[in-house]
């Protein structure tokens, strides 16, 4: 019994240890991966045109339940928008569909007005590629998301059009 319950331990720390080595790095500014967005629902879709890619964009909980409600002018605090994008792809056996190919980059938005007072109430982080590679060389890099989601300031900084469900 007492090899068992250790065996288990021993198995648990080891899992713990694995996957804390796999962790990606924080956002230059900070900001961490988020734990388990893979699993979020799904608020939006997009193409880039520009990019060549598809976009999926998942929310936390509270960004899900804003959307749904239409609570997104403004979207609550700690809401939490990702956008997963991948490179577009032509499907094997269907050529007038495009589908996701090449992993491109995770990015986030946080809903914090206060930490965030600078950046417009959110803060941002993108992971790039399979290796989840942080953005930026330091923290200024969230000058380039500010430049970007300016054009969207009326709509909270957002871009995402959350998808109607019946």
């Amino acid at each position: 019994m007492k090899l068992t319950i250790a065996l288990t331990l021993g198995a648990w720390f080891a899992a713990g240890a694995a996957w804390a080595a796999e962790k990606p790095a924080p956002a230059p500014n900070g900001i961490e991966l988020p734990a388990y967005y893979k699993n979020w629902r799904v608020i939006g879709v997009s193409e880039r045109q520009d990019k060549e890619s598809l976009r999926v964009i998942v929310g936390n909980d509270t960004a899900v339940d804003a959307a749904r409600t239409g609570n997104t002018h403004p979207w609550p605090e700690g809401s939490i928008l990702g956008k997963i994008a991948w490179k577009n792809q032509t499907h094997p056996n269907w050529p007038a569909a495009t589908v996701p190919g090449e992993f491109v980059h995770a990015e986030f938005m946080i809903k914090d007005s206060a930490k965030y007072a600078k950046t417009g109430g959110w803060g941002f982080a993108r992971w790039l590629g399979m290796e989840q590679k942080p953005y930026g060389q330091d923290a200024s890099f969230v000058q380039e998301c500010m430049a970007c989601h300016a054009q969207v300031k009326d709509n909270d900084s957002v871009f995402t059009h959350p998808a109607p469900l019946p």
